[in-house]
């Protein structure tokens, strides 16, 4: 599916077809991108617990030093519900961005992003959120997942994906893109 212009305005069709494509294929995992929860209570709310959600964060001072972007009241509505709230470095940023931005230059873990980016910045993201949910534990190894992200804010973007661990990156799979916008 090809969505006609990136954004905010697919978030209902991109987490419907990730919610059906997940219970038809009988992937338990759906990880979704939110920074606010919103996108993350729209799948909760489609799955009705069918499903493990997985919300993934910016980490903490991605906007502004010290600053959460979840309230504390919607991380824990989340929790209530079922999902599991990762907020954690970015694997394809971290402190290679930090040199970058203090010294100038590009590191490897940007270029993989920008690599990605050539398919649509959703796809970079579910790539990242399903790398960190490995790697902080909360799915098993060698599962293929449902990955949500998207272009700035809400979802347009939907993969199945085999992540890798980050420190064999090049082993992740993309196993199908199930919707994303039009480049």
């Amino acid at each position: 599916m090809l969505w006609s212009e990136a954004g905010e305005g697919n978030t209902k069709k991109t987490v419907e077809l990730a919610v059906v494509e997940a219970k038809q294929r009988q992937i338990p995992y759906v990880l979704v991108a939110s920074n606010t929860g919103r996108t993350a209570q729209a799948v909760l709310d489609e799955a009705q617990g069918a499903l493990q959600v997985i919300c993934v964060t910016h980490h903490v001072g991605f906007k502004e030093p010290g600053h959460d972007e979840m309230e504390p009241q919607m991380r824990q509505a989340l929790q209530e519900q079922g999902a599991k709230v990762l907020t954690t470095t970015h694997v394809l940023a971290g402190v290679d961005r930090a040199v970058r931005n203090q010294f100038g230059g590009l590191y490897p873990p940007e270029i993989i992003a920008s690599a990605l980016r050539m398919l649509g910045q959703g796809v970079k993201v579910c790539v990242e959120i399903a790398i960190m949910a490995l790697d902080g534990g909360l799915i098993p190894y060698g599962t293929e997942v449902i990955a949500i992200g998207g272009t700035s804010r809400g979802a347009d973007t939907a993969a199945i994906i085999r992540p890798a661990h980050s420190n064999s990156v090049f082993d992740t799979r993309i196993v199908e893109i199930l919707c994303r916008p039009r480049p």
